[in-house]
C-alpha cells in the first residue's frame, strides 16, 4: 500500500513534462533490446573454439581413415602437384599484387596516356613488347592487367600485356635457354610466337570484344587517405582475391594431373599433329609457372621441338588456375570467350613458328 500512495504522488502536475521529455529516453530503452544482435557476434565468436574443438576431436577419431586415404599414391600424386603449383605461383602471384597495388596508387593515371600510343591498334603491340621488361609469371600479370585496365588503359593493350609478359620476359627466355642448351632456336621460337598470340589477342578483342564482357573487380574507395593505407588495403584485396582462385586452379590442376595416366603421352607424341594438340592440352592440365615449364618442356624428349613449343606458348596464357584467376579478376563471361580463342590461336602460331623457325 505504501507503493499505491507513492504511486500517485510521482504522478502531480509538475510531471507531465517529463514523461514527454523523457519520451525519447523511453524509446532509448527501447533501443536496448537491439543488445540481442550485438550478442549475435559474441555467440559467433563464443562457438567458433567450439567448432574448431568438435572439428579436431573428429580429425583424431578418423585418423586412421585418413592416413590410409592419404597414403593412397593417387592421393599422394594430388598432394604433390597441388602443393608444387602453389608454392610456384604464390611468390609471384605476391609479386603481381604489390605491382598492381602499386601501379593503383603511385603512378598517376597520365603516365599511361604518355607511354602508350592514344590509337588502341598502335597500343597493342608496345604493350606486349613491354612484357619483356616485368620478371614475373602469369600470376603477377593478371592482377597487374586488371590494374592497367582500372586506371585507364585500353583493355586491348592491357590483355596483350597480360599474355606476353608471362612468357616473354628476361627469367623466362633465361630459363629456356638453360633448359634447351643444344637448341637455342626454341628461345626465338618462343619470343616471337608469343608476342604474335599477345598482339593478335589484342587486336582482335579490339575488334570484336565488348565492354561488357570485361568487369574489373569494384575496388575500395582510399579517397582521403593516405598512401600507405592505400597501398596495403589494396595489396590485402588482390590477395584474398587472387589468392583464392589460384588455390581453386591448383586444386584442379592436381586432380586432372593425378586421373591422366602417362601411356596417353606415350600414344600422342607418335603422331605430329596429335603430339601437338596433346602438349597443348597438358600444358593447360599441368598449370605450371612459366619460369618452370621450360625444364618440364625439355624433359619430354619423346615429342618433337614443335609440340613443345606449343607447349611454352600454350601454358603461360591460358592454364586452370589461369583460367580461374582471369574469371575472378575479369568476369566470368571473359574468361568463357577470352580462353578458348586464346589457347586456339596459340597452338596454330605455334605450328607456324615451329614450322618456321625449328
Amino acid at each position: 500500500m505504501a507503493f499505491t500512495k507513492a504511486a500517485p504522488n510521482r504522478t502531480p502536475a509538475p510531471r507531465p513534462q517529463a514523461p514527454t521529455s523523457e519520451a525519447p529516453a523511453s524509446e532509448a530503452p527501447a533501443s536496448r533490446p537491439s543488445a540481442p544482435p550485438d550478442h549475435d557476434p559474441q555467440a559467433r565468436h563464443l562457438n567458433s573454439p567450439l567448432l574448431l574443438t568438435m572439428l579436431l576431436l573428429v580429425v583424431l577419431l578418423m585418423q586412421g581413415p585418413i592416413r590410409g586415404l592419404l597414403a593412397a599414391p593417387v592421393m599422394q600424386s594430388w598432394m604433390t602437384v597441388f602443393v608444387a603449383v602453389v608454392v610456384q605461383a604464390l611468390p609471384f602471384l605476391v609479386l603481381g599484387v604489390l605491382l598492381s597495388a602499386a601501379i593503383a596508387v603511385f603512378v598517376p593515371a597520365s603516365f599511361f596516356a604518355r607511354a602508350l600510343p592514344k590509337h588502341p591498334a598502335l597500343a597493342v603491340p608496345v604493350a606486349g613488347a613491354a612484357g619483356a621488361v616485368l620478371p614475373g609469371c602469369e600470376c603477377a600479370s593478371v592482377p597487374v592487367a586488371g590494374a592497367l585496365v582500372r586506371r585507364g588503359v585500353a583493355p586491348a593493350a592491357a590483355l596483350a600485356f597480360l599474355l606476353s609478359a608471362p612468357a616473354i620476359n628476361p627469367i623466362v627466355l633465361t630459363a629456356t635457354a638453360v633448359a634447351f642448351p643444344n637448341d637455342p632456336e626454341m628461345v626465338l621460337a618462343r619470343f616471337v610466337a608469343s608476342l604474335l598470340v599477345a598482339c593478335a589477342m589484342g587486336w582482335l578483342w579490339l575488334r570484336v570484344g565488348r565492354t561488357d564482357w570485361l568487369r574489373p573487380p569494384a575496388r575500395a574507395s582510399y579517397e582521403g587517405q593516405g598512401r600507405g593505407v592505400a597501398f596495403w588495403g589494396s595489396v590485402r584485396h588482390d590477395v584474398m582475391h587472387a589468392g583464392g582462385f589460384l588455390v581453386v586452379g591448383a586444386m584442379a590442376a592436381a586432380t586432372l594431373k593425378a586421373v591422366v595416366p602417362e601411356e596417353w603421352l606415350r600414344a600422342a607424341a607418335g603422331n605430329p599433329f596429335v603430339s601437338v594438340l596433346a602438349l597443348a592440352v597438358l600444358a593447360v592440365l599441368l598449370s605450371i609457372c612459366s619460369e618452370a615449364d621450360a625444364f618440364v618442356a625439355a624433359s619430354l624428349s619423346q615429342f618433337s621441338l614443335t609440340a613443345r613449343l606449343a607447349f611454352l606458348v600454350v601454358g603461360p596464357m591460358i592454364d586452370l588456375k589461369l583460367f580461374a584467376m582471369q574469371a575472378g579478376t575479369f568476369g566470368r563471361g571473359f574468361a568463357l570467350r577470352f580462353a578458348p580463342a586464346t589457347f586456339v590461336l596459340a597452338v596454330l602460331v605455334s605450328v607456324a613458328v615451329g614450322a618456321v623457325l625449328l
